[in-house]
C-alpha cells in the first residue's frame, strides 16, 4: 500500500464515528495509523513530495512554514483545536494547557483528584469553583478582573500565550473557561475538541506524575483570588485583562430583554428541566425557564466521539429550534457552565459576540415570581 493510499484510508478512518469503539481491531488500526504518521513525516512532507495534493485537514502537523498560517486561521475562524494539533504543539513555550474539569455536585466526582491521576502532560489545573467571584453565594460566578488576572498570572500564563482548555467529559466545563478568557480580552484561547476522551482515543500519552511546580501553581491561583477579595496587595500580576462587557449579561440585562425582546434567549439545559417536568440538580431550585426562552440542550452541539459538529450541522440545530441566526442571541443554562457550550458552537458558525447570562437559571429562579416570572411547558 502506498503512503498516499494509506493517507486517504487513515483520514477516512479517523473521521469516522466507529474508530473509537475500543475493539481489538481498532487498536491494531491505531498502531498502523501511528506508524503511518511517522512515515508521512519522513517521506510525504519532503520538498519533492506530492503532499500539496492532500486535502486538509491533515492528521499531522503542517510543515514549519505553514504552521503560523494554520494557527492564525484557527484564531480567526474556530473555537476548538484537535488532539492531533495539540499533540504536535505540546511543550511549545507559548502553548499553555489547562485541565478545567468540573462536575455537577450529584456526580460525586473530584476533578482535582482525577487531574492528579491522569492529565495531558504539562497541563495545569484550573479550578472553576476556586477562581470565582467571592462576594456571592451563586456557584462559580465570574471573578473580578483583578482576581482573574492574579489567578492566571499564578498559572504562568502570559498575554502572548495560546491557551488550550480541556475537561474530563469532552465538552462540559472547558468552554466555561474558554468564555472567561474571552470576557477578559484574551482571544488566543481554544477548547480541545473532544477533551480528554478524544486525547485518550487518539492514543496519546497521559501524565500521572504531579511535579511540585504544577501543584503549587494551581493552588497559588486559588490563593491569589482570595488575596484580591481580602483586599491584600498583589504585586505579582503579569497578565493584563480588558473586560468585554458585551459577552457578559447580568440579571438586570436579562429582565430588560424579557420585555424588550431584542435578543433571543437560548437555554442549554435538558428539555425536561426547561419544561419544568424534570427536577433541577441543585436542591431547592425549581425547574422551568425564563419567559420567551427556547431550548437547545448542550449535547446537541457535539457528536458521540465527542467532537464539535460542523458549522452546517450546528446551524441546523439552532434553526430547528426556531432560532434565527440573523438576530442577536444570549445563552443561559443552570449556573453559567453549559451555556458556554452553546456559545462555543455559535462561535464556530460565525457568531463571535454571543453573551452568556452568568447567573443563569439558578439566579433567576431565586428571585420573586412577581418581578422575575417563570415559565413551564404548561404555563409558558
Amino acid at each position: 500500500m502506498s503512503l498516499i493510499t494509506l493517507h486517504i484510508w487513515a483520514q477516512t478512518w479517523t473521521h469516522s464515528s466507529s474508530w473509537q469503539d475500543g475493539s481489538e481491531a481498532n487498536k491494531n488500526y491505531l498502531f498502523i495509523y501511528n506508524k503511518f504518521l511517522a512515515a508521512s513525516r519522513a517521506h510525504l512532507l519532503r520538498p519533492s513530495s506530492p503532499s500539496a495534493f492532500l486535502s486538509p485537514p491533515l492528521p499531522f502537523s503542517l510543515p514549519q512554514e505553514s504552521q503560523s498560517t494554520s494557527r492564525s486561521a484557527m484564531a480567526q475562524d474556530d473555537s476548538v483545536v484537535s488532539a492531533q494539533w495539540l499533540h504536535q504543539h505540546l511543550g511549545a513555550p507559548d502553548v499553555k494547557v489547562l485541565d478545567a474539569s468540573w462536575y455537577m455536585p450529584v456526580e460525586n466526582r473530584d476533578p482535582w483528584e482525577e487531574y492528579q491521576v491522569a492529565h495531558i502532560p504539562g497541563a495545569l489545573f484550573f479550578d472553576i469553583d476556586g477562581i470565582v467571584d467571592q462576594t456571592t453565594d451563586l456557584p462559580h460566578m465570574l471573578p473580578s478582573e483583578e482576581a482573574f488576572a492574579a489567578a492566571v498570572s499564578a498559572l504562568d500564563i502570559k498575554n502572548q500565550d495560546k491557551v488550550i482548555v480541556y475537561d474530563g467529559k469532552g465538552f462540559f466545563s472547558a468552554p466555561r473557561v474558554w468564555w472567561m478568557f474571552r470576557v477578559f480580552g484574551h482571544n488566543k484561547v481554544w477548547v480541545l475538541d473532544g477533551g480528554l476522551p478524544q486525547w485518550r482515543a487518539s492514543g496519546f500519552d497521559l501524565g500521572s506524575a504531579n511535579p511540585d511546580d504544577a501543584v503549587v501553581k494551581s493552588k497559588t491561583a486559588n490563593k491569589a483570588v482570595e488575596r484580591v477579595y481580602n483586599g491584600e496587595l498583589t504585586n505579582t500580576i503579569t497578565f493584563k485583562t480588558e473586560f468585554q462587557p458585551h459577552l457578559y449579561w447580568t440579571l438586570e440585562k436579562v429582565a430588560h430583554n424579557v420585555a424588550a425582546k431584542n435578543y433571543q434567549q437560548v437555554d442549554a439545559r435538558s428539555k425536561g428541566r426547561f419544561d419544568g417536568v424534570a427536577p433541577e440538580p441543585r436542591e431547592g431550585v425549581r425547574s422551568g425557564h425564563i419567559p420567551g426562552s427556547r431550548c437547545v440542550p448542550f449535547p446537541e452541539m457535539f457528536d458521540g466521539a465527542p467532537r464539535l459538529l460542523s458549522a452546517d450541522e450546528l446551524r441546523k440545530k439552532f434553526q430547528q429550534a426556531g432560532i434565527s441566526l440573523d438576530h442577536p442571541i444570549v445563552v443561559s443554562c443552570g449556573s453559567g457552565v453549559t451555556a458556554c457550550i452553546l456559545a462555543l458552537g455559535l462561535y464556530r458558525i460565525g457568531k463571535h459576540d454571543v453573551p452568556v447570562y452568568d447567573g443563569s437559571w439558578t439566579e433567576w429562579e431565586a428571585q420573586s415570581d412577581s418581578d422575575y416570572p417563570k415559565a413551564t411547558a404548561t404555563a409558558a
